[in-house]
């Protein structure tokens, strides 16, 4: 059977375009209908469904501050718990004052007593007061002062304890001799937060080191002279 194809190639070409054309058309209406679904939704989610949660949310804080504010002192309460939340913070600013006796007994010489110590914790300076058996344990004393470091379990690089270590004034009695030490000490030894491990010096024998280390304190002595 033979068949012949009748129709021009102008008429072929044209049908082929509205074929196209049909079918753009029909891709892009889809698009167009997808495209007008997710903006319904997204108006609809926006201008009713977040609105009606926004108005729960209202709606719930309103009860609740109703229910607070119903409480009797609730105000009272509120105070109370406040200072509660703060003690915490207070309690880590208050330097760790017990520390003072075992760091004094570590950095003492055994031939050395203390008869006062003025700690100012504001300026960070104490001042150490007390009699000794010589000058040169006095000497001792400063230079163990000086060469003292610590170490916290937070930081193991080792700092000075004790700046600006100075005899202050000093007495020379036959038996005898009282002294007075100024120094700036780092804050960080009295931080009740973190935990502190002095590094004294082994040139000197301590107080911490001797068999009576509770002869550290006595009574403050009269002094004849002074010397700077």
């Amino acid at each position: 059977m033979i068949q012949f194809n009748l129709l021009p190639d102008v008429k072929i070409e044209y049908i082929h375009a509205e074929r196209v054309k049909r079918s753009v058309i029909l891709v892009a209406s889809i698009v167009a209908g997808v495209a007008f679904a997710i903006f319904l939704m997204l108006f609809i989610s926006v201008n009713f469904l977040q609105k009606q949660h926004l108005n729960n949310l209202n709606k719930d804080i309103a009860r609740d501050t109703a229910q607070l504010q119903a409480i009797p002192d609730i105000d009272k309460i509120l105070t109370v718990q406040n200072q509660l939340n703060s003690l915490t913070s207070l309690h880590e600013a208050v330097p760790a004052t017990s520390r003072l006796m075992p760091y004094l007994g570590q950095v003492t010489p055994a031939q050395a007593s203390i008869s006062d110590v003025e700690v100012d914790f504001t300026a960070n300076t104490m001042k150490i007061s007390g009699s000794t058996d010589s000058l040169v344990t006095v000497n001792k004393f400063i230079d163990t002062l000086k060469f003292t470091t610590y170490t916290t379990n937070l930081d193991s690089e080792p700092k000075n304890a004790f700046t600006n270590v100075v005899l202050s004034s000093f007495a020379v009695d036959e038996d005898s001799v009282t002294y007075q030490i100024s120094l700036q000490f780092d804050p960080q030894i009295f931080n009740n937060t973190v935990q502190v491990t002095l590094n004294v010096p082994k040139t000197v024998t301590t107080r911490s080191e001797t068999e009576k280390p509770s002869d550290l304190f006595q009574a403050p002595t009269q002094t004849n002279g002074t010397g700077q």
